[in-house]
């Protein structure tokens, strides 16, 4: 249904910070022949963003520019009905993202997004995935560093044991970096919903149907010293473990009952309880909304390090997965997670999605699901780590 529309690719949200990013890495790596636009509500805007990107590739002078914002649904809908994939960077995605997710579902278009919300992401299969199914659109949420290098770290992993025994797996990110503004008011805006976020999420595990003779699930670990990494875990209340379990329910690879646990890793004791001190803080503090509103001020969506700052970061995140008495040792890595990394992802899923042959499927799918390997051997392409260390 979406091989022929005018554009192999739409970036919508191109004149913000992680926006542009994308686009900077799309002109310096997207094949010559690929149909691709620009989309957002500003015209004037999105003409700056060309004229830059003109500069690393003069054949970008020619990049169409497409007029759309999340209060016109009409707009949206032609976006969504010119291209076969649709990446967005416009978030908070529960403030935000709903009429693009509806629109591209209804289009039979492929989306991809850089949300970490699980509520969302609840509330988008909800609402859309069924709509989905039928159009053939496939639905990729988490396309940044949530959760592309747990969900294909996870993969990678399981690869490496028998599929026909019980898995078990933890995942323990370590990093230098800054959080990106994006990722900070998400967390700020889903702390502040448990509520209503443990509604969506048992609605969703009411109406979704479960493997019938395999198991995946995400379990809360507990913080306590990792003799085989040497770090103090930290449990992370992400949206990856969720994403790597529903993976898990997916493929068949994750063997008959996989159970995964998603961890931070700090060196030493004394920084793991000021870590889980200051989560704890600053989720009491989201309740109040003054304090809320003021947390939020302090971040400004569309700015972001410098190009020295994020040079200098750098991610891990390694995985020890268990099977049949076998115990083997993975890890990806990369540099700077919240910005330049997640911006190689989200394009490279978008170009993995507009130009691969990836497995049959649609509605609302992980990378795993969607993409697999096929996104795995860009990402390593791309200079992103997925190794066995032992």
């Amino acid at each position: 249904m979406a091989a022929h529309r005018d554009v192999d690719l739409t970036l919508f949200g191109a004149t913000g910070f992680a926006g542009g990013l994308t686009a900077e890495y799309l002109a310096r790596h997207a094949p010559a022949d690929l149909r691709w636009a620009l989309a957002g509500r500003s015209p004037e805007r999105l003409r700056a963003v060309r004229e830059r990107l003109t500069e690393i590739d003069p054949a970008c002078a020619d990049l169409p520019l497409l007029t759309a914002d999340v209060t016109d649904p009409a707009s949206l809908a032609d976006v969504a009905r010119r291209s076969r994939v649709v990446l967005t960077t416009v978030g908070p995605y529960l403030r935000y993202g709903e009429p693009l997710v509806a629109a591209c579902a209804e289009a039979g278009t492929d989306y991809c997004d850089l949300t970490g919300e699980g509520e969302f992401v609840d509330r988008m299969w909800l609402a859309h995935h069924a709509t989905a199914v039928r159009t053939g659109s496939r639905l990729v949420h988490a396309c940044g560093f949530d959760s592309v290098p747990h969900d294909l770290g996870a993969l990678f992993t399981v690869q490496q044991l028998p599929g026909d025994q019980p898995i078990s797996l933890r995942g323990v990110v370590r990093s230098a970096a800054r959080f990106s503004s994006g990722t900070y008011a998400s967390a700020v805006l889903a702390m502040s919903r448990v509520r209503q976020a443990r509604e969506a999420a048992t609605a969703r595990r009411r109406a979704e149907p479960r493997p019938e003779v395999r198991s995946s699930r995400a379990v809360g670990g507990r913080p306590h010293r990792d003799s085989d990494l040497g770090y103090w875990l930290l449990p992370l209340p992400t949206i990856d473990p969720q994403v790597v379990a529903r993976s898990g329910a997916a493929l068949a690879a994750y063997g008959p009952r996989f159970r995964y646990s998603h961890y931070a890793g700090v060196k030493s004791l004394p920084y793991a309880a000021g870590g889980a001190l200051g989560v704890s803080a600053l989720g009491l503090a989201v309740q109040v909304p003054p304090v809320r509103d003021l947390l939020l001020s302090r971040v400004h969506p569309g700015e972001g390090p410098d190009e020295a700052r994020r040079a200098r970061s750098w991610f891990t995140v390694d995985f020890v997965g268990e099977a049949g008495g076998r115990t083997v040792h993975t890890r990806v890595s990369g540099g700077d997670p919240g910005y330049t990394e997640t911006a190689a992802m989200l394009a490279e899923s978008g170009l993995c999605l507009a130009l691969d042959d990836n497995p049959g499927t649609a509605g609302q799918v992980t990378t795993a699901v969607a993409m697999g390997e096929n996104l795995t051997d860009r990402l390593q392409r791309a200079g992103i780590g997925f190794e066995v260390v032992h």
